[in-house]
């Protein structure tokens, strides 16, 4: 690897507490900055794949995760400078609260964590409805709790008045708190949500362009938006994260690789694009919604998560592209189906019939079931050895049945998961690829070594 910078000045947006605004303010910081011409470099704690679509669509870049859990905290830092590159200014959107993290994990994978590995300064979004003088005694409380997190400034959401202004100020000058910008109460600003939470920026069209326009609006007419890039801190010297060095040799061939991508499946990281061509493959995104084939030669395909359950009519209706699924993966061909895609292979989605692949019938569930898991690979697959060792993240309301028709994907401590059938490698467990690498170099030897058996 070359030796470059940890990336761009950086700034990390948190609250005390999920439902605080940070997605607000964060987008909109993003989008306002990005609209007076700065090139910014947009970032999400966790594993959270929705409100990097709306960081995309604010910054015109890919928006990244950041995610010590997934990928290990020693590549934290490289990712943000890969992340970084062209930009002048990165802005962090945090988790949950500051010092939430994995369950039992002591803050591990937490935003506090993350600005800390980054040295980045932490700006709390503070939700002021029913607040007055006791925001100091909360802020207080979340400078002392760990010193070594640099809380640098507060924003204020969901003011009532500018005498409540008044008070809120007066009581962050009292702990020693700038305010950085104090921002209305703007219900008509809330994007439509749904059981896994924001409607991804993918499905909600223009309206997420509207939304991000508005939050946009909002940040720069409250907002000190000079201000809060001075306080943007460099990172510590790391060398860059690069895709090729943590595949290997990429394989001769050009095998095709198709992802789906378009509305229904928008749970994936823009590394594993990055990686799977690094390897050697052609990589072609497919839209299931819209595409009736798969591109010409293809030897893998990769379905990531999503929400096919909100498009199964027209999943469903797309009869040649399923037929074309179903017959790539009769021939043994590599196929990873993650969460969303699992659902996509099996005989039916909430009474459509999908590609049946897999002899199961997905049903959207009441109960969500959502978490870190510490998994190992029971059997060989296309992607992963058998033993290897991962941490991925559920995350869904639906279920499948059966659920023991074929050998598992994965097992962990209670639990097992997914199923192995020929070249299928199907699960709800979503992996980060920049975390096992080595997976997806597997998967793209995999596809060149059927394919030229194949004669493509």
């Amino acid at each position: 690897m070359n030796v470059a910078a940890a990336g761009s000045p950086a700034v990390v947006v948190a609250a005390p507490a999920s439902g605080s605004g940070k997605t607000t303010v964060a987008t909109g910081v993003m989008a306002a900055l990005s609209r007076r011409g700065t090139v910014v470099a947009p970032f999400k704690v966790g594993p959270d794949y929705i409100d990097p679509g709306y960081h995309t669509l604010a910054t015109g870049r890919a928006g990244r995760n950041l995610d010590p859990v997934l990928v290990g905290e020693h590549r934290v830092g490289p990712l943000f400078a890969h992340g970084c590159a062209g930009a002048s200014v990165a802005v962090v959107e945090g988790v949950m609260g500051l010092f939430d993290g994995r369950v039992g994990a002591g803050g591990f994978g937490s935003t506090a964590q993350v600005a800390g590995l980054l040295g980045a300064p932490v700006v709390l979004v503070v939700d002021a409805r029913g607040q007055g003088q006791s925001l100091a005694a909360l802020l207080h409380g979340f400078r002392s709790y760990d010193p070594s997190v640099r809380l640098a400034g507060v924003v204020l959401n969901r003011v009532g008045s500018p005498r409540h202004v008044e008070v809120l100020r007066a009581a962050c000058a009292e702990v020693g708190l700038d305010v950085l910008g104090a921002l209305p109460r703007h219900d008509e600003l809330a994007v439509p949500s749904r059981h896994l939470g924001l409607v991804p920026a993918a499905e909600h069209g223009a309206a997420a362009c509207a939304a991000v326009d508005a939050m946009a609006e909002l940040v720069a007419a409250h907002v000190e938006l000079d201000a809060l890039v001075r306080l943007a801190a460099s990172s510590p010297q790391a060398a860059a994260w690069e895709p090729a060095p943590e595949v290997g040799d990429a394989v001769a061939g050009r095998p095709m690789v198709a992802v789906a991508g378009g509305p229904a499946f928008t749970f994936g990281y823009a590394e594993h694009v990055e990686l799977l061509a690094a390897a050697g493959a052609e990589v072609a995104v497919v839209d299931p919604l819209r595409d009736e084939a798969l591109p010409a030669g293809t030897a893998g395909l990769v379905l990531p998560g999503g929400f096919p359950e909100e498009h199964a009519t027209e999943l469903s209706a797309n009869e040649p592209l399923r037929a074309a699924v179903s017959a790539l993966a009769a021939t043994g061909a590599p196929v990873l189906a993650e969460c969303g895609g699992l659902l996509y292979l099996g005989r039916e989605l909430d009474g459509q019939p999908m590609c049946g692949v897999l002899p199961v019938v997905g049903r959207m569930g009441a109960q969500l079931t959502l978490g870190y898991r510490d998994a190992v690979a029971p059997m060989e697959s296309a992607a992963f050895a058998a033993g290897q060792r991962v941490t991925g993240h559920e995350f869904h309301r639906c279920t499948v049945t059966p659920t023991a028709s074929d050998p598992p994907a994965w097992r962990w401590s209670g639990g097992a998961d997914g199923h192995l059938r020929d070249g299928v490698h199907a699960s709800f467990l979503h992996t980060h690829p920049a975390g096992v690498p080595g997976s997806v170099a597997r998967f793209v030897a995999r596809c060149a070594a059927g394919a030229h058996c194949a004669g493509v």
